[in-house]
């Protein structure tokens, strides 16, 4: 297994703006120095990196910026998160429109996955078709990815339509996406991780580990919350996956650097 970081924990997750007007241009973005993330990330010891759609398109027009950082760096571009709603039939061109464009830019910048959250959750509630059209959306967005040679999986997410283990389980008997589990969400959720792991084993094929205090509510550095992440790491290699496991931790109260070294410690003594 090779070891990832999150460009996320550099600024934290923001929408771009424009996607208040303008749903095709509402992409998410960690509000930070990308570059900076990228070098940080390289000398905390990790191999990889998984960034928002948004922070790639700041590089469209300049991908040398973004290529060469890699390069020198010596990280590569494992994965690109994108999301939507899919459950607003008047908008959901708009956000496929979104996702495709998302989708090339990820194989533009070399990216091998495509990982995808969302599925609204309503003012007024759950509405009927509501998680039958989640499914076909992500459906459809493997269908987007494929096209691009990259591998999408779906990652389970508090606010969305997917937070706890009865929603994950529906969903996964509608869509034929495959499962990105976050190991903190999972948990946050109402579920246990290592049990939902081994429950999609066949549909893994992505991961995101953060670690999770309880009480507090809060995302923490691996080792520092609640979780068994021996247990968990356990549990992915013991369904057989060798992949990239990717580090994510949404906010940080010290330097985002540091909170990826405490978490590589961990994982070095787990993985040996």
């Amino acid at each position: 297994m090779k070891l990832g970081y999150s460009a996320i924990t550099w600024g934290g997750v923001v929408g771009a703006p424009a996607g208040v007007t303008s749903i095709k241009d509402l992409f998410y973005r960690a509000d930070g120095d990308l570059l900076q993330a990228i070098r940080d990330i390289r000398l905390a010891g990790y191999q990889g990196t998984e960034v928002f759609d948004g922070n790639l398109l700041d590089f469209a027009d300049n991908p040398d910026v973004l290529l060469g950082a890699l390069e020198t760096a010596g990280i590569e571009l494992v994965s690109v998160y994108t999301g939507a709603n899919f459950i607003y039939p008047d908008i959901i061109e708009e956000e496929f429109a979104k996702i495709d464009r998302a989708a090339r830019l990820a194989r533009e910048f070399g990216a091998q996955r495509l990982v995808v959250g969302g599925g609204a959750q309503r003012a007024a509630g759950r509405a009927p078709g509501d998680m039958e059209s989640l499914a076909r959306g992500l459906d459809r967005v493997a269908s987007i990815a494929e096209g691009y040679g990259l591998q999408s999986s779906y990652h389970p997410h508090l606010g969305t339509l997917v937070e706890a283990p009865d929603a994950l389980e529906e969903l996964m008997t509608l869509s034929t996406i495959a499962f990105c589990p976050d190991t903190a969400h999972l948990a946050a959720g109402g579920g246990d991780p290592v049990a939902l792991i081994k429950r999609y084993a066949d549909r893994l094929a992505h991961v995101h580990l953060k670690d999770w205090d309880y009480g507090a509510r809060r995302f923490l550095p691996l080792g520092e919350g609640d979780l068994d992440m021996r247990g968990i790491v356990a549990a992915i290699r013991a369904v057989g996956y060798d992949s990239w496991l990717v580090v994510e931790l949404d906010y940080y109260d010290g330097m985002p650097r540091a909170a990826a070294e405490i978490s590589k410690r961990h994982l070095a003594e787990i993985l040996g």
